[in-house]
């Protein structure tokens, strides 16, 4: 479900780096606790709960109700395409785009670094895994246009990871399309 970041109280609720690590934690791995998410992070429990209904709150990540039971919460990430408002007006409001976004790039930029790192670690993955360069000459309309039909294609293949087939592992896309610096 496509979801643009507009409003300035929602940027900033998913701008906070803890709150971006736990986000990025539950799309990757699927349900957590918050004391699973403190031991992760190592926060106090209580921080790790604030910060998660913060994130739910504005609609990052809700309970997982077939999973918890009494006082033991599980919470799990809305599946959502993120849009990052780049053409706003409003200072405020790029500011949290941008740290979002620098958020993102460094967090894939870590996980690629990694795996390059010792390709063979990971074994039939790694050589199924492939890194391509290329570019191309479009109209901003055909950009927008190809930005959506990769958005329909990674859609169609998202799976949270409780639905993964067995033998399925978190895999790390990155995409960026974007006018080449003269």
């Amino acid at each position: 479900m496509r979801r643009n970041l507009t409003d300035i109280d929602s940027l900033k609720a998913l701008a906070h780096p803890l709150r971006q690590q736990m986000f990025t934690h539950l799309n990757r791995f699927g349900p957590a606790t918050s004391a699973d998410l403190a031991t992760r992070f190592t926060v106090d429990r209580g921080a790790a709960s604030y910060h998660l209904r913060q994130l739910e709150r504005f609609g990052f990540v809700e309970e997982d109700t077939d999973r918890s039971a009494g006082r033991r919460r599980y919470w799990k990430a809305i599946a959502l395409d993120l849009r990052l408002p780049y053409d706003s007006d409003d200072p405020t409001v790029s500011a949290a785009a941008d740290a979002i976004g620098q958020q993102w790039m460094d967090q894939g930029q870590r996980d690629l670094h990694t795996y390059l790192a010792d390709r063979t670690a990971f074994g039939e993955f790694g050589e199924a895994a492939m890194h391509s360069f290329s570019s191309t000459s479009l109209t901003a309309e055909e950009l927008t246009r190809f930005a959506e039909e990769y958005v329909a294609f990674i859609s169609r293949w998202h799976r949270y990871p409780v639905e993964a087939t067995d033998g399925a592992r978190p895999i790390t896309v990155l995409f960026n399309a974007f006018p080449t610096p003269s």
